[in-house]
Formats: structure tokens, C-alpha cells, sequence
């Protein structure tokens, strides 16, 4: 924590969502909530296992549907027993699904992040439905993590509600950086229309980017303020963000 007040610049605060946006874990996550699922709560069949609907969710939101389903009681120790369970097969899976090629990093990923961290011109860090501890595992897995310090952003077990952690996301990159953000200098970057909302519901602007499960068509309708193919396009998102 810092001990002095946060200092007014005109960096801006790019919030990155990873599932999607970042990465593909080729179905690594969904596996992991259905086998930690029934780790945790093995009276269960999981013949009973519901669809889930992961794009924009958050782990939090998909654990009370999950308890609501099964009839769970929705406490404090049975999330913490399903999510340990469900971090740890995430971790495991991972390593599994990168073997035989089904998990990867997003086109131009690697290069974007690198030239955004190295610009001076922005902060980075993370807004995600993911746990932090999923973030944790899903951004060293892929070997992104040193771009993101996980103090500054917000995730799933902050709250179920995905448009209640863009605060928790600029107040946490507030203590971290030292920094003011004002809301237009905040950019929320994801790929489904639940990121854009997410975005709206604080005032931040939205680069939504089209290799998640939305399509551009559908992206384009939730009005995002800049929206990109893939970040092969970088000049595009650089010249933008530098408006």
C-alpha cells in the first residue's frame, strides 16, 4: 500500500480480460469446474453436470449456478472447498491440453503486451472472471504473467456480478501505481459483450477484440469504442490508445 496520495498523470489503465482475449485454453477451464465440481461434492452424479455459458462469467457467478443446480448450500466453505479443487485440476489440465497443442496464446498476444509494457504510456493489469488464483496459473502457464501484477486488478472471487469489478479493478490499480486514473483514461479489453458492460457500468472506454466465442457481428452490436480482428492488428490498438 502506498502512503502518500495518488498522483494525477495521463497514463492510461488498460484492463485486460485473459479467457478469450488473451488466451485460449482449449477447454482446460471448463474440464477443470467439472472435475473439481465432483472432487468436491462427489455425491453427485456427473452425468448431472449443467451447460454453462463461460464467455464473461465469472468463477463466483458459475459456482452459484452450479450449487443452485445441484442443491448446494452457497457458503463461504463450500466455495473454498469447490474452488481449491477446481485450481487445482485447472493446473494440471493445462499442462495436459499444451501437450498435445490445444492451448495456446492469442494472435499478436505476445508482442502487443510487450510494446504496451514497454511504452510508458499505460499501466496494465488484469479484469477477469477468473479466480486470482486461476488468473495466477492460466497467466504463468502461458508465460504472460510478467506483464500484470495481480494487486491491481479484480476477478471472480471478488464478486459474482462481472459489472462490479471495474471499481475493484481501478481502486486496487489506484493503490498499486500510485496513480489517478479518471474513468476516460480507463480501457477495458475483452471479447464478449459482457466485458463491454462491464466497461459501461463504470465509464470506461472498451477495445473489444474478436477471438473469443462472440462473433464480430455480435461484438459490433454491443458498441464497443474501438474493435479489432485480432492484435495482429497493433499499429490499430496503439494509434487508438494513443488518441
Amino acid at each position: 500500500m502506498i502512503d502518500r496520495p495518488p498522483v494525477k498523470v495521463s497514463r492510461k489503465l488498460l484492463l485486460f480480460d485473459i479467457d478469450g482475449t488473451l488466451v485460449d485454453a482449449g477447454g482446460a477451464g471448463l474440464r477443470a469446474l467439472r472435475e473439481g465440481f465432483h472432487e468436491a461434492f462427489p455425491q453427485y452424479s456427473a452425468d448431472e453436470f449443467p451447460h454453462l455459458e463461460l464467455g464473461g462469467a465469472t468463477d463466483r457467478g458459475v459456482a452459484a449456478d452450479l450449487f443452485v443446480h445441484f442443491g448446494v448450500e452457497d457458503h463461504p466453505e463450500h466455495r473454498e472447498r469447490f474452488f481449491r479443487a477446481y485450481t487445482l485440476r485447472l493446473e494440471r489440465g493445462l499442462a495436459t491440453h499444451s501437450l498435445i497443442g490445444k492451448a495456446r496464446l492469442l494472435p499478436g498476444v505476445p508482442d502487443l503486451l510487450a510494446r504496451l509494457s514497454d511504452s510508458g504510456d499505460h499501466r496494465l493489469a488484469i479484469l477477469t472472471g477468473n479466480l486470482r488464483e486461476g488468473a495466477r496459473i492460466k497467466l504463468r502457464h502461458f508465460g504472460i504473467d510478467h506483464h500484470f501484477s495481480l494487486d491491481a486488478g479484480a476477478y471472480g472471487d471478488d464478486h459474482h456480478d462481472r459489472n462490479e469489478l471495474g471499481p475493484i479493478a481501478r481502486g486496487r490499480a489506484v493503490a498499486f501505481f500510485g496513480e489517478e486514473f479518471a474513468t476516460e483514461n480507463i480501457v477495458v479489453i475483452g471479447d464478449t459483450l459482457r466485458d463491454i458492460a462491464c466497461a459501461r457500468a463504470f465509464g470506461a472506454k472498451v477495445l473489444a477484440v474478436a477471438t473469443g466465442a462472440a462473433t464480430r457481428n455480435e461484438l459490433e452490436k454491443g458498441r464497443p469504442d474501438r474493435l479489432v480482428e485480432d492484435f495482429t492488428e497493433i499499429a490499430e490498438v496503439e494509434r487508438w490508445l494513443a488518441e
